[in-house]
């Protein structure tokens, strides 16, 4: 029984309140043996004597069951509180944790984003995406696929696994105190995190297949292998997109529920952050006034999605 909804207090108060209303019944009912004693009305003294014995034991037994109830149950509460509040620590801690760690892989992103936004803000070919990322052809073609080529160097796309804040949470009290919406949008996050990140590793495989044992520019340059290296290209660019977009949100959010402290469990989803957006540079936009609002060690967090928009 949980004391702080209110039901077991009035449970405990009203097996006190019966146990007091039987004990004053009895004093009522003494006055009443003792008129019967004074009147030497045997069979009225002794009938009175029974009653108020019952009503004075039961009295006594509802008011002790209502104390010994009271004290468990502020006994246990007090040992859930000070479970909850260690296991709230325990989870701040790790979120403080995911969030260094997150910080430095989202810092790789910047490579993804120099290709993605060359031109323009990336929007996917799709919902009319015509950038330079996505209309490149030709010579074009082949740098970008050299640069690609290279961040594929740089950036180990299994690094991302660090953004996985479910880990830390679906086995504590905070799961059930969490915002639906919140919680879910948190797991949907991990799951293309991880999706984008699988698709990408063979995405790569995929282009490397395409463009074959030649140069990249001796490949370019017949115009069906072009098709398929255009084609790995932009499968390779939508999946970078959605990991981008993904992991700074994942960041964002995590940074936020941070800057609240012990109170982000009462947190609710806010449409800044988890509203889907058509591009990344719109999530940015409009998430950003929020984001720099909220505090996380000596800086906003904005400023850990490391994002710089391409000149």
């Amino acid at each position: 029984m949980d004391l702080s909804t209110g039901h077991g207090y009035l449970l405990i108060g009203g097996l006190i309140l019966v146990g007091a209303g039987l004990l004053i019944l009895s004093l009522i009912v003494n006055l009443r043996v003792a008129r019967s004693v004074r009147d030497d009305v045997r069979h009225r003294e002794k009938l009175l004597e029974y009653y108020r014995n019952i009503f004075s034991q039961l009295g006594v037994i509802l008011i002790g069951i209502g104390v010994s109830l009271f004290i468990f149950f502020f006994q246990q509460n007090y040992q859930d509180q000070r479970r909850r509040e260690t296991e709230l620590q325990q989870v701040m801690a790790k979120l403080a944790a995911r969030i260094a760690r997150g910080t430095h892989v989202v810092g790789s992103l910047g490579e993804f984003d120099a290709l993605l936004d060359k031109g323009g803000a990336y929007v996917s070919p799709e919902l009319g995406g015509t950038n330079a990322a996505i209309s490149a052809q030709g010579t074009e073609l082949g740098k970008q696929v050299g640069e690609i080529l290279l961040v594929e160097r740089d950036s180990d796309v299994r690094d991302f696994d660090v953004l996985n804040l479910s880990r830390d949470l679906e086995s504590s009290f905070v799961v059930n105190e969490l915002d639906p919406t919140l919680w879910f949008d948190v797991v949907r996050d991990e799951s293309e995190i991880k999706y984008a990140t699988t698709q990408l590793a063979l995405d790569y495989k995929d282009l490397h297949d395409a463009i074959g044992d030649e140069l990249v520019e001796v490949a370019i340059a017949n115009p069906e292998t072009e098709r398929k290296i255009k084609h790995e290209v932009l499968d390779i660019f939508y999946d970078a997109d959605l990991l981008r977009q993904r992991s700074r949100r994942f960041l964002g959010r995590a940074c936020w529920l941070f800057s609240h402290g012990r109170s982000f469990v009462g947190l609710a989803a806010v449409d800044e952050i988890e509203a889907d957006a058509r591009s990344h540079q719109e999530w940015i936009d409009r998430s950003k006034s929020l984001l720099t609002q909220a505090k996380s060690g000596s800086g906003d967090c904005f400023n850990l999605l490391q994002y710089r928009p391409a000149s």
